[in-house]
């Protein structure tokens, strides 16, 4: 196998990954907060998770600008390649953050 093949996949399940857990993470520990300051956890969890997602995706990406200024080369210069490997990155960490919210709604009892 290519060696950028094998950079891009293991770059997507890295994505992936720090999606799921930042979402994870975050859901968890701010319903202990919530519990802390006499808040119902599960309430909180239920209210924020959909807030977390997009920390989640940014986190997962880099949180910088580096996957809009490849996309915006690839869609006004030749940098094809770039584009969709960035895309590739974006999806798998929608993926992370997306498994990740249905497992929380199923650990709260919630059917989404």
């Amino acid at each position: 196998m290519n060696d950028e093949i094998k950079n891009l996949i293991s770059m997507m399940v890295i994505d992936f990954f720090v999606a799921w857990g930042v979402l994870i993470g975050g859901a968890l520990i701010g319903g202990l907060g919530a519990f802390l300051v006499g808040e119902p956890p599960m309430a909180w969890v239920h209210n924020h998770v959909d807030k977390l997602k997009i920390w989640a995706l940014v986190t997962a990406i880099g949180g910088t600008f580096d996957a809009i200024t490849a996309i915006e080369k690839g869609f006004f210069g030749e940098y094809y390649g770039e584009m969709v490997k960035h895309f590739l990155y974006i999806a798998s960490a929608f993926l992370g953050a997306h498994s990740a919210s249905l497992l929380i709604y199923w650990m709260i009892g919630d059917t989404q």
